[in-house]
């Protein structure tokens, strides 16, 4: 019985000879995939230290798994699903105790070149909007839940498709997408009123 063809997996490779011991094709993995699971976890997390220790932890407890990875999944799908889970498992400990890092957001809005280019031509009345709105906006992203920021930040910023995103969770696509539903009517609720 045979599902079509599956897309090769580019970290094959890498993979097979890390789990070899070669630390060489490990380290490789994870430069590969910093820079998007850096994404996710500071989307999820909204604070660049914590994102940094998860980071570390993601990274140590895929390689004491990898072993056991079988290649049934994308590597990126595997690590990502062990990111998410890891994340979610952290931010249920922290509870809501602490508030999202507005500077945080403000200083890594900052350095971003495309909100810089695209400030930089313009009035201060428009420069204030444009700030407002990004207040809004991690405000709002603040006020979801773990679970719906998770799938806002994988779908909406890291452009993943549903069926990687129910992959990566471990739900269906449809619990996938009245998530998404939930989330994004969340959202413009709260954002609702900058547009008045």
């Amino acid at each position: 019985m045979s599902t079509g063809p599956r897309k090769e997996d580019p970290d094959k490779e890498l993979v097979h000879r890390a789990q070899q011991g070669d630390t060489r094709a490990f380290d490789e993995l994870v430069r590969k995939h910093s820079p998007r699971l850096f994404g996710l976890v500071y989307n999820m997390t909204s604070n660049r230290e914590d994102t940094h220790d998860l980071l570390q932890e993601i990274f140590a407890k895929a390689y004491r798994s990898l072993k056991r990875f079988r290649g049934k999944s994308m590597f990126y799908t595997w690590i990502y699903s062990i990111a998410v889970n890891m994340t979610l498992n952290f931010l249920k400990k922290r509870g809501r105790r602490r508030a999202m890092s507005l500077e945080d957001m403000d200083g890594a809005l900052q350095n971003d070149k495309e909100f810089i280019e695209l400030t930089s031509k313009s009035d201060p009345i428009r420069e204030t909007n444009i700030h407002e709105l990004q207040k809004r906006l991690n405000e709002a992203m603040g006020k979801l839940s773990d679970d719906h920021r998770a799938v806002v930040t994988m779908y909406d910023i890291q452009g993943l498709p549903h069926a990687e995103i129910s992959r990566i969770l471990g739900v269906s696509e449809g619990t996938v997408r009245s998530r998404l539903f939930y989330a994004h009517r969340q959202l413009q609720n709260f954002l609702e009123e900058f547009r008045r």
